[in-house]
This record gives C-alpha cells, structure tokens and sequence, in this order.
C-alpha cells in the first residue's frame, strides 16, 4: 500500500519528536511535544490504515492533555496562594491522611524533618514557642529549607484530630516537574518567615526593657 508523502512527513516528524521527549527534564514542555506527537501519529495512521497505531494515539492524547491541565491548574493555585495569604488546601491531592490522638508527639524538636502537615482537624500546639494550630493551619514546611534538616520545635496533639502529610520527597517530585510550582512555594514560605519575624518582634516590643547592673569597675 502507498502511503501519501504528506503522512510519511507526518510520522519522520513524530518520530524526531519522540526522540526529543528523552532529552525533555519539565514535565509541562514533555507533556506538549507528547500531545504533537500524538496528533502527527493519528494523522499517519488514520491515512495508512494502521490501526493499532491509531487507537494507542487515541489512549494516550487524552492522558496528556489531561496532565498538562492538571498541573497548570497546580502552578495557578500555587501562585495564587502565593499571592493571597498561607492557605495550602490546594495540595491536599498530594498528601497522605493521618489520624491523631489526644497528646500524641507529631514530632519532637531534633528530630529529622522528612514532612509538612495541613491540620485538618483537632488542635495542635507547638511546645516550645507556645503556638497553637487549628484546621487551615500548616507546619512543618520550614525543615525543607533548614540547613541541618531537623525540627526547630515539638508538635503535639491537643485533641484527637487529623492531618495531611505531604513528604518532602513528594514536594521534590512536584518541583523538577514544574519550577513555577517550587517558586510559588518559596514565595509562600517566604511570607511565613516575615510574618514570623513580625510576630517576634511584636513580643519583643512587649517586654520591659531590660535593666542593666550597674557596673562595678571603678574609672
């Protein structure tokens, strides 16, 4: 059977696009070059009579454009949120459940920070600066930017309750697969750290000030 030259252009262009997906690193780009692919083989096979062909192509369009919308609909409510204030309801597809019970230790100061948390229920305090958490609330996602990677404070369950973990593994995953995603989250965390500085200053600003002992060295 003759296949039309325009159809045989049709597969050497998919083909070099195929080739070019290997060498792709952010998944968004990966994903758009997936979709020409996928239509540049419909055409070739649709014309050549190559069934298999065609009914894969017709499988696996769909899928990318779905996950291109997916996670474009991500990096916008990451720079929303980013924009708006710390709430980071918008990750919960890609955290894990956890139940809690009343004076249960989340984690305790020194120890190796692996997650962050988004309470969903129950109360939460962290014991050494005395800061209590209720649903909305997020913890933990400063260990991803310490240095030595540990907990700066104990959490501890008030009530029986719930929260979401997401893993800093995870976190990793979603930022090489979209750098706008990583940036968004380092705009938000940056805000926690200056509202954090605000709070601490607000306390200092509190207190008497100190009085020194007058001192004892003869001039």
């Amino acid at each position: 059977m003759d296949i039309p030259l325009l159809a045989q252009i049709a597969a050497s262009v998919g083909i070099a696009l195929t080739v070019v997906q290997y060498w792709m690193k952010t998944m968004i780009p990966l994903r758009i070059v997936g979709i020409g692919t996928n239509v540049l083989f419909l055409f070739y096979a649709g014309v050549s009579g190559i069934w298999p062909t065609f009914v894969l192509n017709c499988i696996v369009l769909p899928l990318n454009l779905y996950r291109v919308h997916e996670m474009r609909q991500l990096i916008r409510r990451t720079q929303r949120a980013a924009r708006a204030d710390l709430d980071m309801t918008w990750l919960q597809p890609f955290m894990s459940r956890r139940k809690t019970k009343v004076g249960q230790v989340i984690f305790r100061k020194g120890d190796i920070a692996e997650a962050m948390y988004l309470v969903v229920s129950g109360r939460f305090i962290l014991e050494e600066i005395n800061v209590n958490l209720e649903p909305g609330a997020v913890v933990g996602e400063l260990g991803l930017l310490s240095p030595e990677g540990l907990r700066t404070a104990t959490l501890i369950s008030q009530e029986n309750g719930e929260l979401l973990s997401l893993s800093y593994e995870k976190f990793e995953e979603l930022y090489y697969q979209n750098p706008e995603f990583g940036l968004g989250f380092l705009k938000l965390t940056s805000k926690r750290l200056f509202e954090n500085i605000a709070r601490l200053e607000a306390e200092l600003a509190t207190r008497p000030p100190r009085v020194m002992p007058p001192s004892l060295t003869k001039h």
